[in-house]
């Protein structure tokens, strides 16, 4: 079993590591094997996969800024809840997006699996205005 407080830390640091910059920080938190599938679409299996998802949303939103909204645990099964917000690259559009992941971690408390949820529709949206 987890300890709560233990993954309240985790959180802070993945948002912290989001708010870095580097793809790489984020990654960081994910097992070497760790993946992650965002809306049903394909895996990002491995970590340098992972840190490649995490750089393709750097460049469509440079100036991205996460928030943690909330983090549940049960077991080894965490909800992070998330809220970002920044620019389109493309339009300049602002953007307040909301969403979240459902992580299992292994017992060296990385992300083994990540299946993470958001609006697509409306992330469009608001990226045309």
């Amino acid at each position: 079993m987890i300890d709560p407080q233990e993954v309240e830390r985790i959180a802070a640091d993945y948002t912290a590591a989001w708010n870095s910059k580097e793809a790489q920080a984020v990654a960081s938190f994910y097992a070497e094997d760790g993946e992650i599938i965002i809306n049903r679409g394909e895996p990002w299996t491995g970590r340098s996969r992972v840190q490649d998802m995490a750089a393709g949303f750097y460049a469509d939103v440079p100036d991205l800024s996460l928030t943690c909204d909330d983090v549940r645990c049960s077991g080894n099964h965490v909800i992070y809840v998330w809220t970002f917000t920044g620019h389109d690259a493309t339009t300049g559009k602002p953007l307040k997006i909301r969403g979240w992941e459902e992580w299992e971690l292994n017992d060296n408390l990385k992300v083994r699996a990540s299946r993470g949820w958001f609006d697509a529709d409306d992330y469009a949206r608001q990226a045309a205005g």
